[in-house]
Order: C-alpha cells, then sequence, then structure tokens
C-alpha cells in the first residue's frame, strides 16, 4: 500500500513538472547609487515610448507584460504622479540551427524574423544544407531592455537586459519570463551577467 501511494505521488508529481517550462536567459542588470532618493517599494512610475513605438496594439501588449513583472518587484504604474519613467524594447529573432543546435551559416536566401516593440519586420527565405533536415530546425532568440530613469533628475538609475535562446516561438509567454529574469534581484543585482531561470507553464 505504501509502495502504492509513493508511485501515486510521484506520477503527480511528474505530471505537474510535464505541464511546465524552464525558460533560462541571460541577465545583466546596473543599479546607479542613489542614497539620497533610493528606489522604494510602491514607488510609482510610467511608461516611455520611443519614437518608433507606434505600433499600440504591440506597445499596449508588452507594457501589460512589463507592468505586472514590475509589481512583482514593488513598482507602482501611476501616470500622473509618477517619479519614474519605464523604457522597454524588446526583440524576437528567428535562426536556423543544424541538427546539433548550433546556428547555421550555410547558403541562404533570407532567412529571419524579428519583432521589436512597436515596429514589426519580416523576412522569409529557404536554407538548405547538406546531412540536415528539411525545413531545418527553428530557433528564438528573445531580448529585452529596460530603464528606469528618474524624471526629478533625468538620470537613468537602472538598467537590466535578458535574453533567451530556444525552441518557443508564443513570444508573449516568453517575454514574461524574460522580464521576470530582468527584473531579478531588483535594486540591488550583482555585478556582471548572471543566468536565470523562470518557471512557466506550457
Amino acid at each position: 500500500m505504501k509502495r502504492l501511494l509513493a508511485l501515486f505521488t510521484l506520477a503527480l508529481l511528474l505530471g505537474g513538472c510535464s505541464g511546465l517550462r524552464l525558460v533560462e536567459s541571460q541577465v545583466r542588470s546596473t543599479a546607479v547609487a542613489t542614497t539620497e532618493r533610493p528606489i522604494e517599494a510602491g514607488a510609482r512610475y510610467r511608461f516611455e515610448r520611443l519614437p518608433s513605438q507606434t505600433d499600440p496594439v504591440e506597445t499596449d501588449s508588452v507594457e501589460a507584460i512589463a507592468e505586472a513583472e514590475l509589481a512583482e518587484v514593488g513598482l507602482v504604474r501611476d501616470d500622473a504622479a509618477a517619479r519614474y519613467s519605464v523604457q522597454i524594447t524588446t526583440r524576437m529573432e528567428t535562426y536556423v540551427v543544424d541538427d546539433w543546435g548550433r546556428p547555421y551559416n550555410g547558403p541562404r536566401v533570407g532567412g529571419s524574423i524579428m519583432i521589436g516593440s512597436g515596429n514589426i519586420g519580416i523576412g522569409m527565405g529557404n536554407m538548405v544544407g547538406m546531412g540536415m533536415r528539411f525545413p531545418p530546425p527553428s530557433q528564438y532568440r528573445h531580448e529585452a531592455t529596460l530603464l528606469l530613469r528618474d524624471l526629478g533628475s533625468n538620470q537613468v538609475i537602472y538598467e537590466t537586459s535578458a535574453q533567451h535562446e530556444g525552441p518557443w516561438n508564443d513570444r508573449y509567454n516568453i517575454l514574461r519570463a524574460v522580464l521576470a529574469a530582468a527584473l531579478k534581484d531588483f535594486p540591488h543585482p550583482p555585478a556582471g551577467s548572471r543566468r536565470v531561470k523562470v518557471e512557466i507553464p506550457r
């Protein structure tokens, strides 16, 4: 009986694990020392858009994801009484890999799809290599950069970027994990580059 219970528990655990994806991102964050005006929990911010971010649906979607992740680290969106501005740029790029998962640099025509917050550019192409599957498998590179600016001094006081490469192209789900990784250890990140893992549903 005990053995059956143990097997049942193990099956439940494995079933739960199969419903999750582990998204690992390369993260680099920089904080400017602000002893006079430290970043406090509950601080208010508003989003700042670049002139190139002209697609309202795309930019609204990215900002909604960022707003949820910023709330997780204690920042509150308040357009009317903001102390900070938040600027976000994102990109997704696709590239072809060989059977060992390495980027393929052989003969090709065209070959990438890039999506940035505000602008969408698409390039189509065919790639052929000796001994490779056809069509060759694709990988996706997801990138996000976030700048936090003090509106009083107009100084950027926090900069963080994250990049993930993997087989998934459901952009907004992966972007949520990439932004969560980028905000890891906010507002006191460790120095240098680090890898951050975030679990999301399949």
